[in-house]
């Protein structure tokens, strides 16, 4: 499975012990319309693919020896990570755990990985735009501890020459900075994800990294695109503390 690791450059502002990888559609098991490195089990995909794409993903992770997935509803439910065995419901995963990887299954979506400076807090954030709108990165971060400042990263998603939305969604974003929305008249938006979840991460406090951001959409070779496929596949993006 072809994954994306962070650069020299990113890789400086990491805790040591922390590691980040996003996966790709490159190679891995899955058929078309899910070729080849799907890893959700929710599309329609054929079980058994996405099971060993999960595997061999696992076995290219240093110092990981689970992975918690979750049943993702775009809300802002935050669960804390239960050594892989049950998939809670929610759109983020917390652990103190080395060892214990946190995942966020995207096709559009956002994911944002959360550490602590000391690298023995991180958690996986699945970011739609009714997550963000509702809360989703704040209850996220509020599992960690007070004292200790944060660092995100994004992770690759649709870009807002892509993402072309309507007057409800500006409505959601109220108070959002202006760049985060690019008028196209009669009602119409393109709307800027990343942007927008920069603006909340920087008012929680959370620096935000760059060097592991692409658009799903222009990038269509390596990322799944629901937006532009319709039935698809998913990535992930995963973060953990090695052991």
């Amino acid at each position: 499975m072809e994954l994306i690791w962070p650069d020299q450059q990113l890789r400086a502002w990491l805790p040591e012990q922390v590691n980040v990888c996003v996966t790709t559609r490159v190679s891995g098991f899955s058929r078309p319309p899910f070729g080849h490195g799907n890893l959700a089990l929710h599309v329609g995909d054929d079980i058994k693919a996405v099971q060993r794409n999960r595997e061999c993903l696992l076995q290219q992770m240093p110092g990981s020896n689970a992975i918690q997935w979750l049943q993702q509803i775009h809300g802002t439910a935050c669960g804390v990570a239960s050594g892989g065995l049950v998939t809670p419901t929610g759109d983020s995963v917390y652990t103190r755990e080395p060892g214990m990887a946190c995942a966020v299954l995207t096709a559009d979506c956002l994911p944002i990985l959360l550490m602590n400076r000391q690298g023995d807090e991180v958690a996986a954030v699945h970011a739609g735009w009714r997550g963000l709108a509702a809360g989703v990165i704040q209850t996220a971060v509020d599992r960690f501890s007070v004292s200790s400042p944060l660092l995100a990263i994004i992770g690759p998603a649709i870009g807002f020459q892509a993402f072309e939305v309507g007057e409800e969604v500006k409505a959601a974003f109220h108070g959002s900075p202006e760049h985060c929305f690019h008028a196209l008249g009669n009602g119409k938006y393109l709307a800027d994800l990343n942007a927008i979840a920069t603006h909340q991460l920087h008012q929680l406090g959370v620096q935000c990294l760059t060097g592991m951001a692409g658009c799903t959409v222009e990038q269509n070779g390596w990322f799944y695109s629901y937006r532009k496929e319709g039935q698809t596949g998913r990535m992930a993006s995963l973060i953990w503390i090695e052991r």
